[in-house]
């Protein structure tokens, strides 16, 4: 007979609840404090209200007005040091988390004046959240993205499920640095939803990090009620699936909350390992706005009321009141001054206009238009000192040939002994002597530890090594397919790309991503594409395309120096190829924005790619064209060698771009327009292009074949362009 045996989840999963007792043993000025901390998040968010209404606040305004508690309660347990994220309703956490890092000791609000960093921080949020250079972000960031480093913030990110892996990142690198320190992601039931927090989740259990996640369930995304798209509305399930200590409790009471963090601390002080928090809580008003959700219809007006009834501002008033804690002119004093500072901020940042009744933002206080494309990458002012070589300096000493893998191999271990930030992350890194490519085989053979293996989830293990590289490591994370670039967009985009520019610049973010593409191996339409044009399209990223073992070494080197995002495109071709290197030497560098003319001449300027150089260099000697070919090498915006390029151009008046990938894929046209916009006064013929065709590749090996650029078109186009006649 059939026996159906319950199964209980691997991880505790709880709910913690609190009562006038506990208030009663909780300290007297925490209660005082959290109680004035949470006025001022209300207060300063009917200030942004006002001002949005009056025109002073480009973009949106996610009030948290009615989860005041969720960011106060989590707040009360977290020191300066510790790291916090949120997402794009996050002013409750920001306000809370920046006021705590100035806080003085012993600071009581019933009784004490602020001091002026508090009151800096609140001014310095207003102004980001206007927009305006005062900011944190110096404006770039407004009301949903912000980062201080200094107080513990590290950035938050408006992309529903967007934050969860940076926060994981966070953790990693104090877990691996030994920094005894927890970090808190912050979201909502969307992003509970979403594919990434799974992803996060996942990984932060598997390797044991300090990191807390937060889950504010105030029941609706948008206008959408959770129950409409889980069937399972008990969010903190999701951690308990994952093998997680999950905890629930009433985000509208501020020691509920408390408690709540000071247990996920005992936690992961006692276990090594994550909790979900879930808290119960309620947005009083819309999405963005100062409109209720019941004027939209998407809720009723009694269900605003009965969560009203249960505010946790007012519900901490009562608290304090039955207490004997504060009187109605102790809680008059307390809402007079935080009225008071956050009025000031605002007479900062607005002025009255002249003959009418009405506040506008002074001119001074905007950013500098000009500005505004700076700090999408770094100075490269930390490769200073760094050993440059290039290959014709390479015969100056003793040369020994190494195929291309073993090159790599030894180079990433070199750096791994040189840098102890310098971590790998990727599917079967840790396995096969050197995962699936055998570019961690030094690696694996003396750090192990720092060879992390990670599971089959590209956008959650890019994003957590953002946040590892924003918090102090150096990750090197390898991609398997180019094609699974795509599955990782949008880490690589909003994440990645965006990460430095919006938040104002000046920090670093020194991430290596190596990407293995094999167009001609067979492995279909899904395992054979090129994505550097998706690196390209954003110019936070830095673009490499080593075609030897000598540019892998010292590309990879000055990747592993650069305090920019790299991304190092590897062609699975070149794999098993021996190539000149100096003998015994894995540490010199190559210089960003240097291209390498590989084959002097004359007649055209081919510029290459990755396996086209050779392809046109064959091209050349088939068809006798005296063809100049040039190895790009740097692909980005930035790295783009215009001087060599032009030197080229005006010499041989006649361009060909070569690339293999798909031509709807390729970078060649972005190209061809800057080099008209440059050098068309040099220019004796069209610019043409050789790419593969429009589809991707398949299995079949002749179409496989056909759809990728290769030597007898570059050959072809050598012999159109430059055959007597042509123009």
């Amino acid at each position: 007979m059939v026996s159906q045996l319950p199964i209980s989840p691997k991880a505790p999963w709880f709910r913690i609840e609190v009562g006038e007792t506990d208030w009663r043993a909780q300290d007297a000025r925490d209660l005082v404090n959290w109680y004035g901390q949470m006025l001022l998040v209300r207060r300063f968010e009917e200030k942004l209200l006002d001002l949005e209404k009056a025109g002073l606040i480009h973009g949106p305004a996610h009030a948290s007005i009615g989860q005041e508690a969720c960011g106060v309660g989590a707040m009360s347990a977290l020191g300066t040091h510790d790291k916090i994220n949120g997402t794009h309703r996050a002013h409750h956490q920001m306000l809370a988390k920046l006021v705590n890092a100035e806080l003085p000791d012993g600071f009581d609000i019933s009784r004490d004046a602020f001091a002026d960093g508090m009151d800096t921080a609140i001014y310095r949020l207003m102004a980001e959240i206007m927009g305006l250079s005062p900011g944190y972000c110096g404006g770039r960031g407004g009301s949903m993205h912000m980062r201080h480093a200094a107080a513990g913030i590290v950035g938050t990110s408006a992309i529903i499920g967007g934050n969860p892996p940076h926060a994981v990142g966070y953790a990693l690198a104090d877990k691996m640095l030994g920094r005894d320190a927890i970090s808190v992601t912050f979201f909502g039931d969307g992003a509970a939803l979403a594919g990434t927090t799974y992803e996060a989740m996942n990984i932060a259990a598997a390797q044991n990090l300090p990191v807390i996640f937060f889950i504010e369930n105030n029941l609706y995304g948008v206008s959408t009620h959770i129950s409409e798209v889980t069937r399972e509305t008990r969010l903190s399930s999701r951690g308990v699936m994952l093998g997680i200590t999950s905890i629930e409790c009433d985000g509208m009471d501020v020691v509920a909350v408390h408690k709540a963090m000071l247990e996920a601390r005992r936690v992961i002080g006692e276990t090594k390992s994550p909790v979900v928090i879930e808290a119960l809580c309620y947005r009083h008003l819309h999405q963005s706005g100062g409109r209720a959700g019941s004027d939209f219809g998407y809720r009723s007006r009694e269900e605003e009321i009965e969560w009203k009834q249960r505010d946790p501002i007012s519900l901490a008033q009562a608290r304090l009141t039955s207490l004997g804690l504060l009187d109605d002119e102790g809680f008059l004093r307390i809402d007079s001054l935080v009225t008071e500072r956050v009025a000031a901020a605002a007479s900062r940042l607005t002025e009255p206009v002249p003959g009418a009744n009405a506040l506008s933002i002074p001119v001074s206080l905007y950013p500098d238009p000009a500005t505004v494309d700076d700090g999408i990458v770094g100075t490269l002012a930390e490769l200073k000192g760094a050993r440059f070589l290039d290959h014709d300096e390479m015969h100056a000493g003793a040369v020994e040939k190494v195929k291309y893998v073993t090159a790599a191999s030894e180079t990433i271990a070199a750096a791994m002994d040189r840098d102890p930030t310098i971590i790998v992350m990727g599917e079967d890194a840790h396995q096969m002597r050197g995962g699936v490519s055998g570019f961690t085989k030094g690696a694996l053979e003396r750090w192990p530890e720092r060879i992390l293996p990670m599971p089959i989830a590209e956008n959650g293990f890019t994003g957590v090594a953002l946040g590892a590289a924003l918090n102090g490591l150096r990750p090197i994370v390898e991609i398997m397919f180019g094609d699974f670039c795509f599955t990782a967009a949008d880490q690589i985009v909003n994440g990645v790309a965006k990460v430095r520019h919006m938040f104002g610049g000046g920090f670093p973010v020194p991430l290596v991503l190596r990407v293995r593409i094999s167009p001609h191996t067979g492995y279909g339409s899904q395992h054979s594409g090129d994505p550097s044009a998706l690196f390209g399209m954003f110019p936070g990223w830095r673009i490499v395309m080593p075609t030897t073992a000598f540019d892998y070494i010292g590309m990879m080197n000055s990747a592993l120096r650069c305090d920019d995002p790299v991304v190092l495109f590897e062609h699975v071709a070149f794999y098993q190829r021996e190539f000149d290197v100096p003998a015994g030497d894995r540490e010199f560098c190559i210089p960003f924005g240097s291209a390498r003319v590989v084959r002097p001449g004359n007649a055209c300027t081919v510029l290459a790619t990755s396996v086209m150089v050779q392809n046109a260099l064959d091209a050349a000697e088939e068809s006798g064209i005296d063809a100049e070919v040039i190895d790009l090498r740097n692909l980005d915006h930035h790295g783009m060698d215009w001087a060599t390029i032009g030197r080229s151009i005006k010499k041989t008046n006649r361009v060909i771009i070569a690339e293999q990938t798909a031509r709807r894929l390729s970078m060649g046209a972005t190209w061809s327009a800057e080099i008209q916009e440059r050098f068309f006064d040099h220019l004796d013929h069209e610019i043409l292009r050789v790419t593969g065709g429009l589809a991707a590749p398949t299995v079949s090996l002749p179409l496989n074949r056909a759809a990728l650029g290769d030597k007898n078109p570059i050959r072809d186009v050598m012999l159109k362009m430059c055959r007597p006649g042509s123009s």
